[in-house]
């Protein structure tokens, strides 16, 4: 039998955790905060210090602050364990927890070892478990997990995004039991639809706007398909450069027109007036790095701001577009109702679970999707 543990992000988005049992081998999928919880008990996975000391090994999928900005916290509270993950998030790993970790949390992922997670069939072996990875199609370095113990096989999908037209996304594995990433819900609006959408809202505003986006992932998505001149704030232009440093996490000939993209957008820092451009600025939310001060500035001068993401209740982000000084346009950067539906039925899995959504939202996808459980949530184990 294996056991799959809800430490974080089921009921909830955020903080996402997933353990997987087998025998007396534990393992732990991704190490998330939950960034509107900042402060109370609720900003960490579920996982008390008796069973973080129990975790043999975690596997990182990407570094997002919901998959990655509680590790340093997870050694600071008695992990010992062994750590894999891509180099290329172990880049990213580290500014993502200068903006989400405590500098003693920071600190101890520093001084960790971190062994490389590598692609394929049997990537890694721990313990009774083989682990396959592919591309996760969401970000560069970022990879789906199957976690197969000889008996039965799990599928994490951490967050994928099976259409973009930046990031690959190999097809995942035929298992028993899956975890999906449920972010959208039964939205079924194509990214192809989306795109056009945020395009259209760009070219309307030829005098300049503000992008907030994270690091990684979605800052290659909008250089794709932003319209016109293109300014990077601090930051911006280091981390796209990154992305593009290594084809095999693009698409075929998309690397190309990106690098040209790069090339030909101009840099802009703090103290100088705001671009008559699309201004890509880090994070998405407004909770950290340089949009903090970028989106008060632009929202006193009345200057457009477009956000693209997730904002979580009280962010800077969901405030601004509440009082409707900034506009909401979702970019999907994970999947639809009908990705979904196929991965799922792809998979053959007889047990589904959604992660990084809401109970209300989980309920709407299982009226599409009868296999997913609705009665689970963070804090509960399910046997499979």
């Amino acid at each position: 039998m294996m056991r799959v543990a809800l430490y974080g992000g089921f009921g909830e988005k955020g903080r996402t955790c997933v353990g997987v049992e087998s025998g007396d081998y534990r393992l732990l999928l991704d190490a998330g905060v939950k960034t509107g919880a900042r402060g109370t008990h609720d900003y960490y996975p579920a996982l008390s210090e008796p069973r973080l000391r129990e975790q043999d090994a975690i596997v990182v999928t990407h570094g997002h602050e919901d998959h990655v900005a509680a590790l340093g916290w997870c050694i600071a509270r008695g992990f010992g364990g062994r750590i894999f993950m891509t180099p290329e998030t172990r880049r990213e790993a580290d500014l993502c927890l200068q903006g989400y970790a405590t500098p003693d949390e920071l600190e101890r992922f520093r001084r960790a070892v971190v062994e490389p997670l590598t692609l394929g069939d049997a990537a890694i072996r721990l313990g009774p478990l083989s682990i396959s990875t592919g591309r996760s199609g969401h970000i560069a370095g970022g990879v789906w997990c199957r976690i197969d113990d000889g008996d039965i096989r799990f599928d994490y999908c951490g967050d994928v995004a099976p259409a973009s037209p930046i990031f690959p996304m190999d097809p995942m594995l035929p298992c028993e039991a899956i975890a999906i990433d449920a972010s959208y819900g039964d939205d079924d609006v194509s990214a192809r639809e989306r795109s056009a959408e945020v395009t259209s809202w760009v070219a309307a505003h030829p005098a300049g706007c503000v992008l907030p986006t994270p690091l990684y992932g979605r800052s290659a998505e909008l250089l794709a398909i932003v319209p016109g001149r293109v300014a990077l704030a601090r930051g911006m232009r280091d981390a796209l450069g990154a992305q593009l440093a290594d084809e095999r996490w693009l698409m075929k000939d998309s690397s190309r027109a990106l690098r040209e993209r790069l090339d030909a957008a101009q840099d802009w820092d703090e103290g100088m007036a705001l671009p008559r451009a699309a201004l890509l600025c880090h994070d998405a939310m407004g909770l950290v790095g340089p949009s903090r001060l970028i989106l008060e500035s632009a929202a006193a001068a009345g200057h457009p701001i477009l956000f693209t993401g997730h904002l979580p209740a009280g962010s800077p982000g969901e405030r601004l577009v509440s009082e409707r000084r900034a506009t909401w346009i979702r970019l999907p950067t994970h999947p639809t109702l009908s990705e979904n539906l196929a991965i799922a039925a792809s998979s053959g899995a007889k047990t589904v679970l959604g992660h990084s959504c809401d109970a209300r939202v989980l309920k709407r996808l299982a009226r599409h999707l009868p296999s997913l459980l609705t009665d689970v949530a963070t804090g509960a184990f399910v046997d499979i």
